[in-house]
């Protein structure tokens, strides 16, 4: 929590929160550790609502900027639905975020606030760490030396390329010969010195401070490793000196506290040994008490069950006797049997009146074919044939 709080305030300064959110509402710059930590509910909620209400205007999304007497439920929710939109899980309950602090209310503002990012187009780099650059000592310079500059220089090359600080000698020996013979090559007529004792030994004691080869401590150099194990050495064994007599004094004393206790539970142990005798014995009666019981208990279960088959059985008998007792006794099926005759007797009549009425309908229907037929077979007969006959 206090690692993603450090994350959300880095992103907050890369979005210029102080200029944009903070100022506009008059409002102190946030702490490392503000939503982390409860100090002020009120102020930290109100804290939150703005930030996340920026944060989202800052996404892309409007969002209308809460007040301090806005139903705090209603701008969760709201804050909770914007961070879905954005595609970001939300796994715990919003009454986690009414405190104004704590993990849920660093997750929301981080999401807020990487949507933010991501929106203003910004993008992640790798860092660019500075090259270290070795400070070189400065020689003051002497137009009075003899080809010593060249020769420091190369002194200077070989103590930096050299990881254990040591100057080759072979290599400076070289190098002063190769000097000595350009000098020689360009003043070949100075076969002779006319310098005196005294001059050179003034002129050594002049550049014998600048000819000094200073070697820099370097903290990565494992020569300071080694002499900081020295050290730490020495401190261990003196403290450890100290402390060995602490010790052996302690463990003196807690070998002699665990004698005596071995000799007092020995000494229990002989003047207890009849009471832990009867106790075995009760624990070995009780144990077949134990058997007993479990087994009295298996068949009065038995019992228990068969009696209950059979109490089932008795209120099944019972039921089924007053059921044909109140069968017996009812006359209610009576009653619904003369209903139903009564019934039978209204149907039979309603069928007898339709039965009637299609019979007369049948003999009216024969009737009229009959006088039909007899019309057709008059009309069919000339009358002239019925006049010769």
């Amino acid at each position: 929590m206090f690692v993603l709080m450090e994350d959300l305030l880095d992103k907050l300064k890369l979005l210029n929160y102080e200029e944009e959110a903070l100022r506009r509402h008059n409002m102190r710059p946030l702490s490392r550790h503000y939503f982390a930590l409860p100090t002020n509910p009120g102020e930290q909620f109100f804290m939150f609502c703005t930030l996340a209400a920026w944060l989202i205007t800052k996404a892309g999304h409007p969002f209308e900027q809460p007040q301090e007497y806005d139903d705090p439920n209603a701008i969760i929710s709201n804050v909770l639905s914007e961070l879905r939109s954005f595609g970001r899980p939300v796994d715990f309950p919003p009454s986690k975020l009414k405190a104004g602090y704590g993990e849920q209310a660093c997750y929301v503002l981080d999401c807020l606030a990487e949507e933010a990012l991501k929106h203003t187009g910004f993008s992640w780099k790798r860092p660019a760490y500075p090259t270290e650059e070795l400070e070189e000592e400065e020689i003051t310079e002497d137009d009075a030396e003899l080809k010593l500059n060249k020769l420091e220089e190369d002194v200077v090359e070989e103590e930096s390329d050299n990881e254990d600080n040591f100057i080759d000698l072979n290599v400076l020996k070289a190098q002063t010969y190769r000097s000595d013979m350009n000098d020689s090559a360009k003043q070949e007529e100075i076969l002779q010195s006319t310098t005196g004792a005294a001059e050179w030994n003034l002129e050594v004691e002049r550049v014998l401070p600048q000819l000094k080869v200073t070697v820099r401590t370097d903290n990565k150099d494992w020569r300071i490793h080694v002499e900081q194990m020295h050290q730490h050495k020495d401190g261990i064994e003196s403290s450890l000196k100290e402390t060995r007599g602490y010790l052996d004094k302690l463990h003196n004393e807690i070998s002699r506290t665990l004698e005596k206790i071995n000799s007092r539970e020995k000494y229990i142990n002989s003047q207890l040994e009849h009471l832990v005798q009867e106790y075995r014995s009760a624990q070995a009666l009780l144990s077949e008490a134990k058997e007993k019981y479990q087994e009295g208990s298996g068949g009065v279960t038995e019992r228990i069950r068969v009696l209950s088959e059979i109490t089932e059985l008795l209120e099944r008998v019972k039921q089924e006797t007053e059921e044909k007792g109140s069968s017996m006794t009812d006359g209610a099926p009576l009653v619904k049997i003369k209903q139903a005759l009564t019934k039978l007797n209204q149907e039979t009549i309603q069928m007898d009146i339709q039965i009637g009425v299609m019979e007369h309908t049948l003999l009216q229907s024969k009737l009229k074919e009959k006088s039909n037929m007899t019309r057709d077979m008059h009309a069919t007969i000339p009358e002239a044939t019925v006049g010769a006959y």
